[in-house]
This record gives structure tokens, C-alpha cells and sequence, in this order.
């Protein structure tokens, strides 16, 4: 079965505008791009869409070298009109995602990936935890308890599965969890046995039937294209024997809820300040 992610999408919405009215002044989020691809540009755009739904303002700054990017990132973190910043892929090829992240100050690092924010996660504090990973964490929360549930994640991104993994490990979540990769051996024998399984690792349809058991929930993280189409990393029949989440409209549309949450969250957090 296709899972119904819709309440739960329409819950966050009405939280993120109740508190946007709450504020002196709309939150501002500033997205960084450095050389921006077509699929870039579009993700942009959807996302300045959500954000004036949302009553937060938006905008971009281009940083097309490195070194315009170590000037811009420190520059929009002093800046006390922005309330978050998120940096988008590709980067210019002389600096690090590591290097890059670091710059942006943790207070507005609404994507969640500077080091002392994935750092807070381990100490069950997690101020600004990885966006997708919190979706993830959002909607199980959503379909049911966690608390000791064998979870499987499939695919160790610093912004998915280790995060996740952590999150899911948090005191009051209390879930078992098993972090699986590209070399572990006799997955479908682990998620076989998971109550839960959520899947990231970046290739269309990549896990079929054959890796889970009836009735075990899906959660697809992928998000890939092949001839115009969008796919997930779960092959579609798996939704005939397993409750699996929708691709597109499920883990990626709450992404972006959560990132605008976190905006929210950093212009009160200022405001407190």
C-alpha cells in the first residue's frame, strides 16, 4: 500500500504558519549557489514557491568560485536580517563540503550539516538535525512508536543515514537500529527481519520484493530520474506487499517542510537572543 503522507504534511504546514505570525518579521532564508545545474535552478524555484506560502522570504546568492563562497558564507551568518542559510550542490572543486558547511554559522545552519550541529545529535541534544533525515524520523514517528522496533537503513550519507541512525538511537525514540552499505553482506537477510526499513542509497528501483517481508513499512528516500520519470530507490511493486511511502511527494516533500521549520526555528531563536 501506498502510504498517506498527507495529514501529516498538512499538520507541519499549519505549525510553520502559526508561528510565522507569531514573529515580529517574516523569517529570511538565504540559499547559496555556487554553479548552479538546471535541476539546480528548478529546485530553487520550488523551493522559493514553499517558502512564500509559508509567509518566509527567500533568497538567492550566487558564490561561483571558492573563494567568493569563504566571503559569503561568513558575511550571510553576521548578517542579522537572515535567519538560515542553505548551500547548494555542485561546489567549486577547490573546497570541501566539510570546509564549506563549517563556514556557515550553527545557529543558521537550517540544513543541518555543520559539524557542531551533526555533533549535538550524538549528544541526544539535536538543535538543527540533517533536514531528510528528520523527515525520515517524522514520518515513522508518525506511522508508529519507534520505541524498540528493529529499523534497517540502507545507505550511510552524512546526511541521511548516519544522522538518521543517531536519531533513531536517541533516548525516548529507543529504536534497534542496523546501518547497512555497499558492503554488507546479505541485506535483504537484514531487512527481512526489520519491522521498519528506510532506504537511501541513490539508485532507482535498486531493492525489490525480494528484500522485505509482508507487512514491514518502506520508507523510500530516493529521489532519481530516468527517461523524464522520477523513481525512488524501491522498486514501485514492493507498495503489493509492504506499506512503502510515496516517490515523489513523500520523504522529499517533508524535507522541505523541515527546512522551512528550521528557519522558523533559527529567527526564534535569534529573537530569544
Amino acid at each position: 500500500m501506498i502510504l498517506n503522507l498527507e495529514p501529516l504534511y498538512s499538520s507541519i504546514v499549519e505549525n510553520i504558519k502559526e508561528r510565522v505570525s507569531k514573529l515580529p518579521k517574516a523569517p529570511k532564508l538565504a540559499a547559496v549557489t555556487c554553479q548552479p545545474e538546471p535541476s539546480t535552478v528548478s529546485y530553487l524555484r520550488s523551493q522559493e514557491k514553499q517558502a512564500k506560502r509559508l509567509g518566509i522570504e527567500f533568497a538567492v546568492y550566487e558564490a561561483p568560485k571558492a573563494s567568493d563562497l569563504k566571503l559569503l558564507l561568513p558575511r550571510l551568518s553576521a548578517d542579522n536580517s537572515v535567519s538560515g542559510i542553505f548551500l547548494t550542490h555542485p561546489l567549486p572543486t577547490d573546497i570541501s563540503e566539510l570546509e564549506a558547511v563549517s563556514l556557515i554559522s550553527p545557529e543558521k545552519d537550517v540544513e543541518g550539516r555543520n559539524p557542531i550541529n551533526l555533533g549535538d545529535i550524538l549528544y541526544d541534544n539535536p538543535t538543527f538535525p540533517p533536514c531528510t533525515a528528520e523527515a525520515v524520523l517524522r514520518i515513522i514517528k508518525y506511522l508508529t512508536n519507534p520505541s524498540g522496533k528493529k529499523i534497517s537503513v540502507i545507505g550511510r550519507s552524512v546526511t541521511v543515514g548516519k544522522p538518521l541512525a543517531m536519531l533513531l538511537l536517541q533516548k525516548g525514540i529507543d529504536a534497534t537500529v542496523t546501518v547497512c552499505h555497499s558492503r554488507t553482506k546479505d541485506i535483504a537477510e537484514i531487512t527481512k527481519s526489520s519491522d521498519i526499513v528506510v532506504v537511501a542509497i541513490g539508485r532507482a528501483k535498486a531493492l525489490g520484493k525480494d528484500y522485505f517481508t509482508p507487512g514491514s513499512t518502506v520508507i523510500d528516500v530516493g529521489i532519481n530520474v530516468e527517461n523524464e520519470e522520477i523513481y525512488g530507490d524501491v522498486d514501485p511493486s514492493v507498495a503489493e506487499i509492504c506499506d512503502l511511502t510515496p516517490v515523489p511527494g513523500g520523504v522529499g516533500r517533508i524535507t522541505t517542510l523541515v527546512l522551512m521549520e528550521h528557519t522558523v526555528k533559527a529567527a526564534e531563536m535569534a529573537r530569544r537572543y
